[in-house]
């Protein structure tokens, strides 16, 4: 059981949704911790109502979770590529990649263990077989997938070493000036909102994300990204960062939505790897899927301005 010790600052508010925020869990458990006595508020168990205030320090007891196992499902996938050690899978937007709370089914790794019957790499455990790299469920495009530990291991090495080549196309909000450049910017937590990653200098991993523009509408631009590193949200953070979030994007774009995109306008649309066994580079692309080519025909190229 870890426990965790935070001190209240500035903020105030109900000690569910304080420490659902701070310690990034669903509001529900955070209340569930609270009725069995788990939190305790200035060193007292309280209601779940409970208010706290600036300089209240509150104590939580977090049960370790059990990982939940994953069940294979008849889900049909878009297999790239597959043979005895790996696949390239072209993952929908709106798909999951692996269970998780409240979403314990329909993924990506239900549809992997169904089509190859177990033989998945083990060493991401019983939630994650196969996953070596995970993009977001909003995301669309290529993954990799190791159906052995030894494809896993020298995959992953790959990534560590930025020998491994994905590229992303976005379409982000203003005019992006430069026609190339990258971002090289520390990503970690947001220390005001948990449900967030931000460039932040503390407690944060190093990040670099190039990035060349492919053409310019009224209002967007369409990017290409080369990864360097793979942080969480590496993309939408850094444009973000620089004043040009990926349309769409609920989480770090403008309030104001573009809700027909249901989500972030991103799609890892290049991967290359040197093959585990054949020693072969091996570099796949995926087009452009439907949402993504819908939304880019409504744009106006910036020439249409004058």
């Amino acid at each position: 059981m870890a426990t965790e010790k935070i001190v209240v600052s500035d903020e105030e508010g109900r000690i569910d949704a304080f420490i659902a925020s701070r310690l990034s869990l669903s509001r529900s458990f955070a209340a569930e911790l609270i009725d069995d006595g788990k939190v305790l508020l200035n060193g007292f168990a309280v209601k779940k109502r409970a208010l706290v205030k600036s300089g209240d320090e509150i104590t939580v007891e977090i049960p370790e979770l059990k990982e939940p196992e994953a069940l294979p499902q008849d889900i049909p996938i878009d297999i790239v590529y597959e043979d005895d050690d790996l696949l390239v899978v072209n993952k929908p937007k709106g798909m999951v990649v692996h269970p998780a709370p409240g979403n314990s089914d329909g993924t990506l790794v239900n549809a992997l263990l169904y089509h190859c019957k177990g033989t998945l790499s083990g060493i991401n455990g019983v939630s994650r077989p196969g996953i070596v790299h995970r993009i977001d469920k909003d995301t669309s495009g290529l993954l990799i997938v190791a159906k052995n530990d030894v494809a896993h291991i020298h995959l992953a090495k790959q990534i560590k070493e930025h020998s491994f080549t994905r590229e992303y196309l976005a379409i982000c909000y203003g005019n992006v000036k430069q026609d190339s450049g990258l971002v090289s910017a520390p990503i970690g937590r947001d220390p005001k909102n948990r449900q967030r990653m931000a460039v932040v200098y503390k407690n944060s991993k190093s990040a670099v994300t190039h990035y060349e523009v492919v053409e310019r509408f009224q209002g967007f631009t369409l990017m290409r990204f080369r990864l360097e590193t793979g942080r969480t949200h590496q993309i939408r953070v850094h444009m973000a960062s620089i004043g040009h979030p990926i349309a769409g994007d609920p989480l770090y774009g403008p309030k104001k939505v573009i809700t027909e995109l249901c989500g972030q306008c991103l799609h890892a649309g290049k991967i290359g790897f040197i093959h585990p066994k054949t020693n072969q580079y091996l570099e796949f692309e995926a087009e452009l899927p439907e949402y993504f080519k819908k939304y880019k025909a409504k744009l106006k190229p910036l020439d249409c301005l004058k």
